[in-house]
């Protein structure tokens, strides 16, 4: 258990360095991670980074942080949030003929089973994404100002002592 512990600790350290290392400003990044979460929490399953990508155009936002974003929903945990968005569109659209399948994830899957199915995952993927998207923007902005506060002061100490 405690292998399991280290593995996963030095997986979060890799992708928070990864994120927090993007030569961009502390904005752009942040904003970019909050659209990628965004379009990760909607049942888009195969055009997920196009659309991630797309958006940060738009919004003139980092698009390496978007497109890292949309890994909120992975192949690993995708069945079980995915089954969220559902419960979440259903308690919301009163639509009483939808079922939910895990072995039908895609979008085509989806839309073959029929569009109030892609309505009510569509519901529920923007009502969890909004606000995960938005915690995840004031978050992210933090850690990234403070890894670079951090790193501009180890600097100016490593130039005093060059002094």
């Amino acid at each position: 258990m405690n292998r399991l512990w280290v593995k996963l600790k030095r997986y979060l350290r890799y992708w928070y360095l990864k994120i927090v290392r993007i030569k961009a400003p502390p904005h752009s990044t942040a904003l970019g991670l909050a659209v990628g979460v965004f379009v990760g929490c909607l049942p888009v399953i195969p055009f997920q980074t196009v659309v991630a990508l797309s958006l940060a155009f738009v919004f003139k936002c980092n698009k390496i942080a978007a497109a890292l974003g949309t890994w909120v929903s992975n192949p690993v945990n995708v069945p079980f949030f995915y089954y969220g968005l559902y419960v979440v569109g259903k308690f919301l659209v009163p639509i009483s003929d939808v079922c939910y399948d895990p072995n039908q994830l895609a979008l085509a899957d989806m839309l073959k089973l029929g569009w109030d199915l892609v309505v009510v995952m569509m519901v529920g993927g923007v009502v969890v994404g909004i606000p995960a998207s938005l915690v995840t923007y004031f978050m992210s902005l933090r850690f990234i100002r403070m890894y670079h506060d951090r790193r501009a002061e180890r600097r100016r100490l490593k130039r005093l002592k060059r002094i």
